[in-house]
């Protein structure tokens, strides 16, 4: 008994060497992108895009609980903002988001905290560009990345299916909303 018991044991010992090897040569970061073109000029774009409340009317994420507590602090649509919320959703959680760095008819750039289901922090970023007089590329990106060893989970979870499709629906409701003004 006491043999079975000592090779189930080297075996487990076995497993988890493996994996924490495998997670060694895994990359730590991840990325995902989407973009849309919006018949708007860019500056018009952007200047909707600049103030993190109005994603309230478009982001996937800030629909799925229309109850959700929110708090803002600071003066949006600048840097140092930050838009805090809170829902009992396990989807939404709790959580907040400051936007980092904001270039004019550009980019802006937004720290994510998330501290319920989960404690991670992020990064999203909008760019704009100038089509035309009447036409913008916006993209959204969303990145991060795994500690070791839970980076191992990319072979089993994939962001790029998991948040790709959010991002895109989120830019396709920004451009029915703008292009309806």
């Amino acid at each position: 008994m006491m043999k079975i018991t000592k090779k189930i044991v080297l075996i487990l010992i076995g497993f988890v060497a493996v994996f924490l090897i495998i997670a060694l040569f895994l990359k730590k970061e991840y990325s995902v992108t989407r973009t849309v073109v919006i018949d708007k000029p860019n500056a018009e774009v952007f200047q909707f895009l600049k103030f993190l409340k109005n994603q309230d009317q478009f982001s996937v994420w800030n629909q799925m609980d229309p109850t959700m507590k929110k708090s803002y602090h600071g003066i949006d649509g600048t840097v140092g903002f930050v838009a805090a919320w809170e829902s009992t959703n396990e989807q939404v959680g709790k959580g907040e988001q400051e936007i980092i760095e904001l270039l004019e008819n550009t980019s802006i750039k937004t720290k994510l905290r998330f501290k319920t289901p989960f404690e991670a922090e992020n990064e999203a970023l909008f760019r704009t560009e100038n089509l035309g007089t009447k036409s913008t590329k916006v993209s959204w990106s969303f990145q991060g990345s795994y500690p070791y060893p839970m980076n191992m989970m990319q072979l089993f979870f994939s962001m790029e299916d998991a948040v790709g499709s959010d991002l895109q629906k989120g830019l396709d409701n920004l451009k029915l909303i703008l292009e309806k003004k």
